[in-house]
């Protein structure tokens, strides 16, 4: 199924794959994040260590490293992001969209009920909604391909 590309937020739908970093903790690549979505998700009492503007987030599943800046300076972890991280290992609940907290179990449930696009899936949901995803979204972008993932995993089950 070929994914369409409409953003509630009326932001461009980005790749999951942007400018890359390594993680000073576990050496993997990560993703450029905005230091206003870092700022946004960093509980208050880390707020302080929040100071630079260009952040990477980890995707390693396994690090406990949440975000770094790209001089190392500041790491922050699991435990002191307001949020889970889907993407992180044991995250509960694991949310697809972080502005309308609509799960990764909410979108499949949609999908098993015969929603084959995002804008159905939406309509199901109520995720994509209250959009503000820059900083809601750990990665500070839209949902949407976050989403449609999901929905092709879905499919591949069934199928």
């Amino acid at each position: 199924m070929k994914p369409d590309h409409e953003c509630s937020c009326n932001r461009k739908t980005e790749p999951l794959n942007q400018k890359k970093g390594t993680c000073p903790l576990c050496d993997n690549e990560g993703l450029s994040v905005s230091g206003v979505t870092v700022k946004h998700l960093v509980k208050d009492s880390y707020h302080t260590s929040v100071k630079g503007s260009q952040y990477k987030i980890c995707l390693d599943q396994g690090c406990d490293v949440v975000y770094y800046d790209v001089d190392n300076v500041t790491i922050l972890l699991k435990d002191q992001i307001k949020v889970p991280i889907w993407f992180k290992k044991n995250a509960k609940p694991k949310y697809a969209c972080y502005c309308s907290k609509v799960t990764e179990e909410q979108v499949i449930e949609a999908v098993k009920q015969g929603a084959k696009t995002v804008k159905e899936v939406n309509k199901l949901t109520g995720a994509m909604i209250n959009s503000n995803c820059r900083e809601n979204n750990p990665l500070g972008v839209c949902c949407h391909n976050i989403i449609q993932a999901i929905i092709d995993k879905t499919q591949t089950w069934e199928n």
